[in-house]
């Protein structure tokens, strides 16, 4: 049988874009709202029909905390102004003293929320529309059209078929760096583990609500495939570790866990509850990043930057405080790609650091924010001088650099125990 076709076809063009977007997650989000802000003409490709990514469809629907844990907010920016966005329609999980903002006294409380998935979806549609982004739902990005490591398009398809899309720059937000993997810049495979939850009620939950008049506790979890939790604990050994970019090895994920919910489903009384949802896309965390001008190691902890884009915290310790390094989201020598959110270039469980809402966030504002500099400039995103980049990222609200008043005495004092904040 023959191994290969070939094909030759016309394309035809779509549009050209100041900059375009490719993935709609919270970074992707981020990005387009910060471009479209400055006055850019930009298109967000998204491959699903919601926004959102791992935030939404992936039911990894919380603001892990954004605090240094003793009541000290690190991160603020467009992540503040998203997690608000989040639960503006919708219901939170946000502790009391944390409803007004940073509390006045010290607390050992953190800023966290969970947040509905679909309000939230809803509500960054809303949000990036009025602002005069354009939106290509239920459209995947199918080539990079190279000149050279000059990106020159980006081949996409929906249900009109095949064509084409230019921009000045380009930002990689799919979590999996597909566009950067396909123009050549180097990338970095990364592995993850079998896990696989859902939404589910159950007459008590269903109770609690109307006990309580909130839907935050209609979700009563415990619909499941595997329950590896984030450092791998109980990785099954017959299952392997997923790449999370290859065809086969995606959907024997899928199907090994979907087989497992249902299996476990058929064990509980049959009507004491009833899935809400299921995962619409592969919860990977770690799939596929840069491997960018720099890399954040877990030792980076208390080091300032001089290329920093913004301070973050660690989600699951207290005093642990870290900066995103311009450098972990470009790589020499393409100047018109960067990327944001899930593929930016951290090693072990910096990478972990890294991908969660709000660090993604700040990643997705300040790509937005290089993209139109670039733009402006004509200076690649890969030689792009650092220091305006900071002054526009600090006017958005970021910390560039965390306070040095902030890093615990001899580093002796930050706490290792776990935040017990479930699925991230």
């Amino acid at each position: 049988m023959q191994q290969t076709i070939t094909r030759t076809e016309q394309i035809p063009f779509y549009r050209h874009y100041d900059i375009i977007v490719a993935g709609g997650g919270v970074a992707g989000v981020a990005a387009a709202l910060a471009a479209a802000r400055e006055g850019k003409k930009v298109l967000l490709i998204e491959k699903n029909c919601i926004l959102g990514g791992l935030a939404t469809i992936g039911h990894v629907n919380l603001f892990v905390p954004m605090c240094n844990g003793r009541g000290k907010q690190i991160i603020a920016g467009m992540a503040e102004e998203l997690l608000r966005l989040s639960i503006r329609y919708g219901y939170d999980t946000i502790p009391e003293e944390w409803k007004s903002g940073e509390p006045s006294e010290p607390t050992g409380v953190r800023y966290i929320t969970r947040f509905s998935p679909w309000i939230f979806a809803l509500a960054m549609t809303d949000i990036l529309s009025s602002t005069g982004v354009d939106i290509l739902f239920d459209t995947i990005v199918t080539d990079v059209i190279m000149n050279g490591n000059i990106c020159d398009g980006l081949l996409i398809q929906n249900k009109s078929g095949r064509s084409y899309c230019t921009a000045s720059a380009y930002i990689d937000a799919t979590g999996d760096a597909d566009i950067l993997y396909r123009a050549g810049v180097p990338t970095v495979q990364g592995k993850n583990y079998f896990t696989y939850y859902g939404f589910a009620a159950t007459v008590d939950s269903c109770r609690k609500v109307a006990e309580t008049g909130n839907f935050a506790f209609l979700n009563a979890g415990g619909v499941h495939g595997g329950r590896i939790n984030l450092y791998g604990k109980n990785q099954p050994a017959d299952v392997p570790l997923y790449t999370g970019t290859d065809g086969e090895g995606v959907s024997d994920y899928l199907v090994r866990n979907q087989l497992l919910m249902f299996e476990n489903l058929k064990n509980e009384p049959l009507k004491s509850r009833e899935i809400l949802s299921i995962p619409i896309m592969p919860q990977f965390r770690t799939t596929r990043r840069i491997d960018g001008n720099l890399t954040l190691k877990e030792s980076d902890a208390y080091r300032h930057f001089d290329d920093s884009v913004g301070a973050i915290c660690d989600f699951d310790r207290r005093d642990y405080l870290y900066e995103i390094p311009y450098g972990t989201m470009v790589h020499d020598g393409f100047p018109n790609l960067i990327t944001a959110g899930r593929s930016v270039s951290g090693e072990g469980y910096a990478w972990d650091i890294l991908r969660v809402i709000p660090p993604a966030i700040v990643s997705g504002q300040a790509a937005g924010l290089a993209a139109v500099q670039s733009a402006d400039s004509g200076i690649g995103l890969d030689k792009l001088p650092i220091e305006p980049l900071q002054r526009a990222m600090a006017k958005g609200g970021n910390q560039i650099h965390f306070d040095d008043a902030l890093v615990p005495e001899g580093k002796q004092e930050a706490a290792d125990t776990k935040a017990d904040i479930g699925h991230i």
